[in-house]
């Protein structure tokens, strides 16, 4: 059906759109227009999405610092 074929491509974005991440938090706007092209979308999309990933890992850090000092045995 037309709406699975549109979910495995937004996974596919995704997963584009981590390994980037991945690569680079902070990527310029070559960089974004690069990106959109391959992924599909408009460059404006591609710098709000990375806003949020950068939002949501900045939060993650946060907990896993907060772990570590709170359970210091855990990480053994």
């Amino acid at each position: 059906t037309p709406l699975s074929l549109k979910n495995a491509s937004y996974v596919e974005q995704l997963v584009e759109l981590e390994k980037m991440f991945q690569e680079d938090h902070y990527p310029d706007n070559e960089k974004r227009r690069e990106i959109a092209a391959v992924v599909g979308v408009t460059p404006q999309r591609i710098t709000v999405w990375f806003q949020n990933r950068r939002a949501k890992w900045r939060k993650l850090e946060k907990l896993s610092v907060k772990g570590d000092k709170k359970y210091p045995a855990s990480s053994a």
